[in-house]
């Protein structure tokens, strides 16, 4: 057994970074295998048990380095393997809130987001970051409990908004300034505190604060599961007839993007909307036209209030009877302005009526 376990140590100390990698990567994928809805006990839980691991495993790692740990021989075992386990959980724990954010946001104001994610992952393994003072698993494990509060508060409040997401930075903010209270009662030099745990914590919780005025924090729990253009939308018995003359061969599409509009036809838009049980409040769907010289210009901010509970989320639609030819674009948006999601399509107005049209029907 101890022949083993020097082999491992060995194969790990001269493949550090592989290694590292391979953990985070496991944990990352773990947890998309696993993952379970927003507002679910067991996964909540879960998250809470991986944040107060890590958080614990950071913190005596951070006393080790100075010299004021020790690690009983019982525990040696495993410390050995610390570095591992923190790759591992916090590879598991950014998979979710990568996932969940990602849900939550269209790509375009989303991208930004994840490649924050990204590129603090791969700081995280460079050897110029890791001889330095800075702290990088500092940063990821501020991300990880401020995206935990970010999720659980607006799902116990049952609505998103500037008030959940203030919340979520002070609670962050607290949690920040406990572990400092605890360190600073170990380690006296209080420079060294202050760019190892202050600053990078400091530094995610305003770049987050910057990320949300610019309308790149994801608007979480809310998620768009379908949405598309369609000539109809009729409700019958608890569901939704929608009518388009789009082939359902080409699944990839919603509705009519390519919209054919006959003379006295309506342009339907139609949503659902996931958002958690005992949720409510509302979105925002944003009409622009694409004009030839000004660009996308607002032309409808039509307001739809959602509740939660529904599996496949909130069904609701709107309706335009008086457009233009030519490009469009619908955003669905919080009131505080985050898009969850958008769809592009184009309106091509016909002289004429073809009473041999064939339409198609989807049921939600």
């Amino acid at each position: 057994m101890t022949e083993i376990k020097e082999r491992l140590l060995k194969f790990y100390e001269e493949n550090e970074i592989k290694v590292d990698i391979a953990f985070f990567l496991g944990g990352f994928f773990f947890d998309i295998l696993t993952l379970s809805a927003i507002d679910d006990l067991w996964g909540v839980s879960q998250q809470i048990i991986y944040l107060l691991i890590l958080g614990s495993v950071l913190y005596y790692d951070f006393l080790f380095t100075h010299g004021l740990f020790q690690p009983s021989r019982r525990l040696g075992k495993v410390w050995e393997y610390r570095q591992l386990i923190v790759h591992f959980l916090l590879g598991s724990l950014l998979s979710v809130y990568s996932l969940f954010f990602l849900k939550s946001a269209s790509l375009f104001s989303s991208v930004v987001f994840v490649a924050l994610l990204m590129g603090l992952m791969v700081a995280n393994e460079m050897k110029r970051v890791q001889r330095s003072e800075i702290n990088i698993k500092i940063g990821l494990y501020v991300i990880c409990v401020f995206s935990f509060f970010s999720m659980t508060i607006p799902v116990i409040l049952g609505f998103v908004g500037l008030f959940p997401f203030l919340l979520s930075i002070a609670f962050t903010g607290v949690a920040i300034y406990g572990a400092f209270l605890l360190l600073k009662r170990k380690i006296q030099d209080q420079r060294t505190l202050q760019k190892s745990l202050l600053l990078p914590g400091a530094t995610i919780l305003v770049l987050f604060l910057a990320f949300y005025l610019v309308g790149w924090i994801p608007p979480v729990p809310l998620s768009i599961q379908n949405m598309g253009i369609y000539h109809s939308v009729e409700k019958s018995e608890g569901k939704y007839i929608l009518s388009h003359e789009q082939a359902s061969w080409r699944f990839w599409r919603r509705g009519d993007q390519e919209f054919y509009a006959e003379p006295g036809d309506t342009v339907y838009f139609f949503a659902e909307i996931f958002s958690p049980a005992r949720f409510s409040d509302s979105v925002i769907l944003h009409w622009y036209f694409k004009d030839p010289v000004r660009g996308w210009q607002t032309t409808d901010k039509i307001p739809m209030n959602i509740t939660g509970g529904r599996k496949n989320g909130y069904r609701g639609f709107a309706s335009k009877q008086n457009y233009s030819a030519g490009d469009w674009r619908i955003s669905v948006e919080t009131t505080d302005g985050r898009e969850i999601g958008r769809i592009y399509f184009k309106v091509i107005k016909l002289e004429t009526n073809n009473p041999e049209r064939t339409f198609y029907k989807d049921i939600y």
